[in-house]
């Protein structure tokens, strides 16, 4: 028998009422006993884990007592600050070396390649330590007409703390502008220069908005990464709150409670900080779905348009 000759095995519609199920049918799940498995074994593990914080040596009186500490609280301004300053200089830093490293200038692009083989291929702790020691390679600032100064009274720890992490950051966000701004459509250039846009225009008011939102979750982890990393400038003596906390613990002896408390400072930091770039996100998503929707609204009307004029 060939295979058009065979019949098509019978569907559930051609099937007699009599032969469905009826509706007091038992409906048996099915069983997934790794995931019980696997919710158990996490639920042990943190049991265990909040038993030992627990039983531990901990006094967490102490910890609630410095939570909210003047110094503690200080501290943290300072980490925020510093935060914040480094920040801004990594994004002008990595805007500024990223338009250079696509430039046309052969020497902008060497300049620009060096500045992020340099400062993105050494740790940003013996970056620190170098910006903190400037003085000893460059005893005095000296510009004519503006600021003649030693060094050693200008690069202060705040400085010293913003420059290494500036500049460190900016050699990463280098990279990330480039290739935001590589990823925007290159008719998009051409289009502005057709409507006589100088170059810089193009970029200011085409390119970069779009790189903005391109990279606007980078910066974000940027921010965050960037409150983190602020605790390694304890090590050149710069009253942040993991430096305040240090000074308290030497003298009381509390070091695991002082720790915690910095901890949990940090964790809220990093939550508003997360929060805000949730609605950033959404904000720029949103107003890129409606763009997306004019144009899309923009192509209808115009195909309609020619089609009228075609009839």
């Amino acid at each position: 028998m060939d295979a058009m000759s065979q019949s098509p095995p019978p569907s559930t519609a051609a099937l007699p009422l009599a032969d469905l199920p009826a509706r007091d049918v038992a409906v048996r799940r099915l069983h997934h006993p790794g995931r019980w498995i696997s919710g158990g074994i996490v639920v042990l593990l943190l049991a265990v884990i909040g038993r030992a914080f627990a039983v531990g040596q901990i006094q967490w009186p102490v910890v609630g007592e410095f939570l909210t500490a003047g110094v503690i609280v200080t501290g943290f301004g300072w980490t925020m600050l510093i935060s914040a300053v480094a920040l801004a200089l990594g994004v002008a830093l990595g805007f500024a070396f990223g338009i250079m490293r696509l430039s046309a200038n052969p020497i902008l692009r060497f300049a620009a390649w060096l500045y992020v083989w340099v400062f993105r291929g050494t740790p940003v702790l013996l970056q620190l330590l170098i910006w903190f020691n400037i003085a000893l390679i460059f005893p005095r600032l000296y510009i004519p007409g503006l600021v003649d100064a030693r060094m050693v009274d200008v690069v202060t720890p705040f400085v010293a703390a913003v420059l290494g992490l500036g500049v460190n950051e900016g050699s990463y966000l280098t990279e990330v502008v480039r290739g935001g701004i590589a990823s925007v459509d290159r008719g998009q250039t051409e289009a502005a220069h057709t409507l006589g846009m100088t170059p810089g225009q193009t970029m200011r008011r085409i390119i970069l908005p779009q790189t903005l939102r391109l990279i606007l979750p980078v910066l974000g982890n940027s921010a965050i990464g960037m409150l983190k990393f602020s605790s390694l400038a304890a090590t050149i003596a710069m009253g942040e709150m993991l430096n305040a906390a240090q000074r308290i613990y030497f003298i009381n002896g509390a070091v695991i409670e002082l720790l915690f408390v910095c901890a949990a400072w940090y964790l809220a930091g990093t939550t508003v900080l997360s929060i805000g770039q949730y609605y950033l996100e959404r904000h720029f998503g949103r107003d890129a779905t409606a763009a997306a929707g004019q144009r899309s609204w923009f192509k209808g009307w115009t195909r309609r348009a020619v089609a009228r004029g075609q009839a």
